[in-house]
């Protein structure tokens, strides 16, 4: 509990704001990443797909709830947004900015906000070197996955399919 004197995180009347709503979808996203076992969990190829998929999960819950209990029925919805065909970068900035917006015009803090667009920012701004899927070297079959062409990509088009292929394995 805080002290009265000593103020507010938050503006509001001595309550510290937790940020539930983003720790939940990431929570979420760690589980359906750890159930695919697809990357090991300390590398950033599986953080981009945690903050992607946690992207999707917070921004696909338009009520504001999260809830344990609708997890599966909302499998199909995150399967649907995280689709190769789906302009998946464009429906993240239009939810950001609407949610933004929305919390400007509250005039309260809102910390889930503050979290997703860290971590969208984190998967435009960082780019990992994957396997070139686009190039074929020299005609020839490559032998291993670490001898292939290589190509520095943005984290969320790494993480996006990730997420996507960790949902179907769930």
């Amino acid at each position: 509990m805080l002290d009265e004197e000593q103020g507010s995180t938050d503006g509001s009347d001595g309550e510290l704001t937790v940020p539930m709503a983003w720790l939940y979808a990431e929570y979420i996203a760690d589980e359906l990443l750890r159930t695919g076992d697809l990357m090991p969990p300390t590398s950033f190829e599986f953080r981009a797909g945690r903050d992607a998929l946690a992207l999707t999960i917070f921004l696909s819950d338009t009520d504001g709830e999260l809830s344990g209990i609708r997890v599966v029925t909302q499998l199909e919805t995150w399967l649907s947004l995280t689709a190769y065909d789906q302009p998946w970068q464009e429906w993240v900035r239009e939810r950001l900015a609407e949610l933004a917006a929305g919390a400007a015009t509250s005039g309260r803090p809102a910390p889930d906000l503050d979290l997703a667009e860290e971590a969208w920012r984190w998967l435009q701004e960082t780019e990992l070197l994957a396997p070139d899927l686009n190039a074929v070297p020299g005609g020839a079959p490559v032998v291993g996955e670490d001898e292939g062409p290589k190509v520095w990509t943005p984290a969320w088009q790494l993480g996006l399919p990730l997420g996507h292929l960790a949902i179907h394995l769930f």
